[in-house]
């Protein structure tokens, strides 16, 4: 049996702080929903009753739908299997990683009492922890990086970590994900969707990502087990027109 690493200790920890923090919680008593499209009344009152696990299908229904009236409520209430949702993979198995963010996003967690806020940063930067260094993690970095991007509101605090996390482990995980990135940054597009940021905000992101990777990845690239091209493909991030464009490494985006 594969021995715990101190990063999924910590992510245990704050799981089980999230589960004691959250307890009792429920939706607002006058949120409600389109029963045609969300899902039944006694569903809704399942999220009106505290400490009630939900079938994942309608967990699923809840931290997808953006129109809810309430939506602080309706995040506490389903939070601490939400989170555990995250961290296994579920969450990405069912296509929600994006609509996850949103979620954190609309629920305004960074405005709430000071446990509570507390306790979901921990979680956050627990789970990012557990991405770059813990070889069993669930969800590939560049899927965690997107949803944390949009929860949190910043990018800065997640690429830090990255910085910080020098391991063989943690320089793979980042060759992985600009290979997941490079046409869209190539395109000079932020290589993921967002829901609640404008069109100035994700440039903000995408440049910031751009002068990131250019700082800290050559090396990084280099050392990992990786598609031997990524190290010249990142390097046309720091050419524009022609000069970019024309090179022998440009990738056919077609």
């Amino acid at each position: 049996m594969t021995q715990p690493t101190p990063a999924r200790g910590r992510l245990d920890a704050s799981l089980a702080r999230l589960a004691s923090t959250f307890r009792g919680m429920v939706a607002h008593p006058d949120d409600s929903n389109c029963e045609c499209h969300w899902g039944s009344a006694e569903e809704l009152a399942l999220l009106k009753t505290p400490d009630v696990e939900v079938d994942p299908d309608l967990l699923r229904r809840t931290y997808w739908t953006g129109d809810w009236d309430f939506p602080a409520e309706m995040l506490r209430r389903i939070l601490p299997q939400f989170a555990t949702a995250l961290t296994s993979g579920e969450v990405e198995r069912l296509g929600g990683m994006d609509h996850a963010g949103r979620a954190f996003a609309l629920g305004g967690w960074q405005r709430w009492p000071a446990e509570q806020s507390t306790a979901i940063s921990e979680f956050l930067d627990a789970w990012w922890a557990v991405t770059l260094t813990d070889p069993d993690a669930e969800v590939p970095a560049h899927v965690v990086l997107a949803m944390l991007v949009e929860a949190s509101g910043a990018l800065g605090r997640w690429l830090d970590a990255w910085t910080t996390a020098t391991t063989a482990l943690a320089h793979q995980r980042l060759a992985e994900a600009f290979g997941e990135w490079e046409y869209d940054l190539l395109r000079d597009d932020l290589p993921w969707h967002t829901w609640t940021l404008t069109d100035d905000e994700e440039e903000v992101l995408r440049t910031e990502l751009t002068a990131w990777l250019l700082q800290h990845a050559p090396t990084r690239l280099r050392m990992a087990d990786t598609d031997p091209e990524l190290p010249h493909r990142l390097r046309l991030l720091g050419l524009t027109g022609p000069a970019r464009w024309d090179n022998p490494h440009w990738p056919d985006l077609a």
